[in-house]
């Protein structure tokens, strides 16, 4: 009957596992680096925020941009094992432009291509 609910079939047991104090002031040092890189590669009018929230799975980390004109992107990280909480620096780097690229992309699918002035 409660399938579908958060509670269902939960036992200590089969429990996520938890980052400790140290492990999320690591992975949100390297969810700042992404978010500060994709900073730097658009213009300031792009809002750039990340988050890290412990999922039902697991820890989870989200970088998401909002163009100036269109919907957000976002990309979003889920460490494969306790061992491995950090992004590495290549990863970091990859992600920022992944990020940055697609929020481009997206703000000019969101505008059109016709640019031209209108003669009048």
């Amino acid at each position: 009957m409660y399938g579908n609910t958060p509670f269902a079939g939960a036992d200590d047991d089969g429990a996520a596992p938890r980052l400790t104090a140290e492990q999320r002031r690591h992975l949100r040092r390297d969810l700042a680096n992404v978010a500060a890189q994709t900073r730097d590669l658009l213009p300031d009018e792009f809002a750039v925020g990340l988050e890290l929230a412990q999922g039902a799975n697991g820890p989870r980390a989200t970088v998401a941009v909002q163009p100036p004109v269109g919907s957000a992107v976002s990309a979003g990280y889920t460490p494969e094992d306790d061992a491995d909480l950090r992004i590495g620096e290549d990863e970091q780097t990859d992600l920022a432009q992944g990020l940055a690229a697609s929020a481009a992309l997206q703000m000019k699918q969101a505008m059109g291509t016709d640019h031209s002035p209108t003669a009048q």
